[in-house]
């Protein structure tokens, strides 16, 4: 028999779930490959940028004491595209005709746009018609002095991150580890989406929908597994995916049934985090480290299942994989519709986000039970209804939980 369950609150179920996890080691990947990837290093430039001076534009390049009595006639002495250089010093009434981003002579003092010149009639000879307040040459080293901090650790790497990286030459970044998580699905009445359902019995859903969860909160799912109520096998399967993961995520048998076998092994053969919390849906959600693993017992009902995974799973994904970045907090928010029902516990509904009137406005979707399923889809957020005796108005303002995979 399992002893009467003390609820917790959401925050206190976070902080006891947090202060188990821990960052994983670091490895080395291509950039190609870390979009998306925490970084756990800082980049440093590898050289000045940019490590020449630059043309801002298509013109000519000329010496700083010709940049005067205009119109003015230059003689050409070279044409340099991107890539190329000339490297030589411009002597008086000389010019370059230079692209783009290309690199301009060293005593080169003002680049004039290609649109102030005409030509002259003459060969090699260019008239530039008037000059500019601007050098439009970039310096060296006016972006990125050589050695300067590029990234910092734990920044999330993005498309713009690596285009950074790329631009200084850095081929591979030290990035967190991707935890492993091993997912487990327990109950005698499911049966695997495709095959015959015999009388009885539901189609399996949530192990489905926690691996796509836990892949889009940036974890790596190394396994899926379903099986039918039996303590041995339930703790044989545990023990197993326990050497394998860096987090295992079950769904049913955390009730007070007697097939509720996860909710025994929570109290009996591990280090019970918590089996209850003080919300709706989902209030027998357990937590436990057992054999040096954390373990996330969540509901069987999808609706409660969805739930826990974003108010409890994904800040510790997020955590194991180094982000330090998101904020995984509620913000407030208007009610988009009435909400009457009392609660004896916090109730999380799931809703959706707009702005009316300027103002961000939650709108509950569907059905708030723990078992509807038709509005997961379209759920952005799960609106805080505290417990007392009353709900909530519309208009009145609310806490948010925006979801990490929206």
């Amino acid at each position: 028999m399992l002893d009467r369950r003390v609820a917790i609150r959401v925050e206190e179920a976070q902080r006891r779930l947090l202060d188990k996890t821990m960052m994983l080691a670091a490895e080395r990947i291509g950039i190609a490959d870390a979009n998306g990837r925490i970084l756990a290093e800082t980049v440093h430039a590898t050289m000045a940028m940019p490590y020449f001076r630059r043309s801002g534009y298509d013109g000519f390049a000329i010496r700083a004491e010709d940049d005067a009595n205009y119109p003015r006639t230059f003689r050409v002495v070279a044409d340099v595209p991107c890539g190329t250089t000339y490297n030589h010093d411009l002597q008086e009434n000389e010019t370059v005709r230079i692209m783009t981003g290309a690199k301009v002579p060293e005593n080169a003092g003002k680049m004039i746009m290609l649109e102030q010149s005409r030509k002259t009639g003459e060969v090699d000879t260019i008239e530039l018609i008037n000059t500019h307040k601007n050098t439009n040459i970039t310096e060296r080293g006016e972006e990125f002095q050589d050695g300067a901090p590029l990234l910092a650790p734990h920044h999330h790497l993005n498309p713009g991150s690596i285009s950074l990286l790329a631009a200084f030459g850095v081929s591979d970044v030290a990035v967190f580890r991707k935890p492993r998580v091993a997912i487990l699905s327990t109950g005698s009445e499911l049966v695997q989406p495709g095959m015959p359902l015999p009388d009885g019995k539901i189609f399996n859903s949530n192990h489905l929908m926690l691996a796509a969860l836990a892949t889009d909160a940036g974890a790596q799912v190394i396994a899926v597994e379903q099986i039918e109520d039996d303590l041995a096998l339930t703790k044989e399967r545990l023990q197993s995916l326990a050497q394998q993961a860096d987090l295992i995520l079950t769904t049913g048998g955390v009730s007070v049934g007697d097939f509720d076998f996860m909710a025994i092994i929570a109290k009996e053969d591990a280090e019970l985090l918590y089996n209850k919390i003080q919300m709706r849906p989902g209030s027998v959600t357990t937590a436990m480290v057992y054999e040096d693993t954390l373990v996330a017992a969540l509901s069987g009902n999808p609706g409660a299942c969805f739930t826990a995974f974003h108010l409890l799973i994904a800040p510790v994904i997020a955590k194991m994989q180094g982000d330090i970045e998101t904020q995984f907090v509620f913000q407030k928010a208007k009610l988009g519709a009435d909400y009457s029902k009392n609660n004896a516990y916090d109730r999380f509904l799931r809703g959706q986000l707009l702005y009316e009137d300027g103002e961000l406005t939650a709108i509950p979707v569907g059905s708030d039970m723990s078992s509807a399923l038709g509005n997961l889809h379209l759920t952005e957020c799960l609106i805080e209804i505290p417990h007392g005796k009353t709900g909530k108005l519309k208009g009145e303002e609310v806490s948010i939980w925006r979801l990490s995979s929206k």
